[in-house]
């Protein structure tokens, strides 16, 4: 499943693509939606954000599609009026003068007010979103000192959208490394300086991964790698399973923690 990081990456080119343009057309496959087909037209998308792995495409008169991709979901621009040539059933489609945007294979889509998505049943259990500049450190450890918190065991906390949202398994891996903090730990046993590490690496690390679009493979580089800038992000343990740890040359391990793979330093993590 798409992490934080790659979900406000399709919303940014998704709101390039038609934010601000009147709608010419909308399609719907479930029958539920199906209303909204008409009445969308001529209206405007105002903006398109994600909240952790959610999106929200926002319309001018006061409705907002939710959608979750879940495994399958995939977004996709198209020339206006276009469909691709594809396997995937087409879920949503909006068309504008100039651009469509395309929701295939997804099946979490419904409509709502804006103003009363703070009831969504899923956006209401969400924490705050990583990639949200708001959001600061000391909130972060706040929320790992909480009661709520503070007992669990951070390879199950770092996966909970409660605790943060956007989190995934692969940041999962690069933030605990980033930290120096082994996966079996709680945040009610880590020192102050520990605590204050953590919560800069969950705000440092998702951020940098959006910052620098996404993993690409360059050709003579391995696949870790981050290429668009010269800043770029590389997998400094995630998938690295076997491989030495570039910061002390031990070997990366990797564990089956949480029902999710997990990759560590024993080294540099303790």
């Amino acid at each position: 499943m798409p992490e934080g990081p790659e979900i406000r990456r399709a919303a940014d080119q998704l709101a390039k693509a038609v934010v601000g343009q009147p709608l010419t057309a909308a399609f719907f496959a479930f029958p539920g939606l199906k209303r909204y087909q008409r009445s969308l037209v001529d209206h405007r998308i105002r903006a398109i954000e994600p909240h952790g792995k959610a999106l929200l495409t926002h319309f001018d008169h006061g409705l907002t599609l939710y959608s979750h991709n879940q495994l399958y979901g995939v977004w996709k621009v198209a020339k206006a009026g276009e469909r691709p040539d594809t396997t995937r059933s087409l879920r949503v489609a909006l068309d504008t003068g100039k651009k469509s945007i395309l929701l295939y294979s997804a099946s979490e889509v419904e409509m709502w007010k804006t103003e009363e998505l703070p009831r969504h049943p899923f956006l209401a259990k969400l924490g705050p979103d990583v990639l949200d500049l708001r959001l600061g450190a000391a909130t972060v450890a706040e929320r790992l000192r909480s009661k709520r918190f503070a007992g669990r065991s951070l390879v199950a906390l770092l996966l909970d959208q409660g605790f943060l949202a956007g989190m995934g398994n692969y940041l999962r891996s690069e933030v605990l490394f980033l930290a120096g903090i082994a996966p079996n730990r709680a945040p009610k046993d880590l020192g102050d300086d520990e605590v204050e590490r953590l919560a800069h690496a969950l705000l440092d690390v998702p951020r940098r991964s959006y910052a620098t679009r996404g993993i690409r493979r360059a050709a003579g580089m391995s696949a870790d790698y981050l290429t668009d800038t010269p800043a770029g992000f590389r997998f400094e343990v995630f998938d690295r399973e076997g491989e030495p740890c570039r910061q002390c040359g031990d070997v990366v391990v990797r564990h089956e923690l949480g029902g999710r793979r997990l990759y560590w330093c024993k080294t540099c993590q303790f």
